[in-house]
């Protein structure tokens, strides 16, 4: 207060001048320069996302006008058999990718983490398939599955059985056959994300665990999994969410057949938006798929207030 009271009133001026140029930097720049690109999310992410909202209450062919239903759509989705068996297809594709490529990332990372010469080409070799493109992935492997001129057909020459069919026609296989590939290039990517987090964890505790007697199951149980938790969980979140939005590969290589066999919930709004010309209710079943990728994304921000470290 003292040395307020000894200004004059021009050098109070500055000192308020400064303060306001101050918090125009620090506060106002800042967001100036953010701007831009928080107005671009909202046309491209918001608008999109609340006329899904509207849509989803219409009857609407997706060219024409549309005609205001309310709940309708809703309703009938819950009294729609093919939205229950796409649902019910998209929780067996969750435990597939939840178990298989998340187990087999994790066990190579563990036998590639003491590699040292020569570690960075098996990374790359590995983490191929994840950047090919899935158009060129999924066709390669449909020449692959030809119970004709592919690997089916080379085993059943060899005159080892079970393999005179075609993988991606039979209703009881088509899921995991799709799902066999898709984890091709998947888990390498699992891989790589798990092999750099093995490799941030300090070689003491191993050195100190082997003085324990400790085995290599031991160590990996009560060092390797505690230290990439946060990965491990953070992947697991997210193949979650992609299990629920799959869509490139199934469509690729059966369109969701044989009868609907291997019909996922994006399938299915792909199909009743460009070949039903049911946008409405496509909209309807878009946001409960937002739904279901709501509420997991929900629970582990539940675990994370509670203290869970992910």
């Amino acid at each position: 207060m003292r040395d307020t009271i000894a200004l004059n009133p021009s050098q109070i001026q500055t000192r308020s001048a400064e303060r306001r140029r101050a918090f125009y930097r620090r506060k106002v720049v800042p967001w100036l320069f953010v701007l831009p690109v928080l107005i671009l999310n909202v046309i491209v992410m918001a608008g999109p996302a609340l006329s899904a909202v509207y849509y989803s209450l219409t009857k609407w062919n997706g060219i024409g006008p549309a005609t205001w239903v309310g709940l309708e759509n809703f309703q009938r989705l819950l009294n729609d058999e093919g939205f229950r068996h796409a649902f019910r297809n998209n929780v067996i594709w969750l435990a597939m990718f939840l178990t298989i490529p998340i187990a087999m990332a994790l066990l190579g990372a563990s036998l590639l983490a003491p590699v040292k010469r020569g570690a960075i080409v098996y990374r790359m070799i590995l983490f191929i398939p994840y950047v090919l493109p899935s158009v060129i992935t999924a066709s390669l492997w449909r020449g692959l599955l030809s119970p004709d001129r592919g690997i089916p057909a080379m085993l059943n020459n060899l005159g080892i059985p079970g393999f005179d069919k075609a993988f991606l026609g039979s209703p009881k296989t088509v899921l995991p056959a799709i799902g066999f590939v898709d984890n091709w290039h998947w888990w390498g990517f699992l891989l790589v994300l798990f092999l750099a987090s093995m490799q941030n964890i300090p070689p003491d505790l191993y050195e100190s665990a082997r003085l324990d007697g400790a085995n290599r199951w031991q160590e990996f149980r009560d060092i390797t999994l505690p230290g990439i938790r946060p990965t491990f969980v953070f992947m697991i979140l997210m193949t979650t969410i992609w299990s629920f939005l799959t869509f490139d590969y199934i469509w690729i290589l059966t369109q969701g057949g044989p009868a609907g066999a291997s019909e996922v919930m994006s399938v299915l709004v792909y199909k009743e938006a460009f070949r039903n010309f049911n946008a409405g209710y496509a909209s309807a079943l878009g946001l409960t798929m937002s739904f279901f990728v709501g509420c997991v994304i929900a629970i582990f921000q539940v675990l994370r207030r509670r203290g869970w470290e992910i």
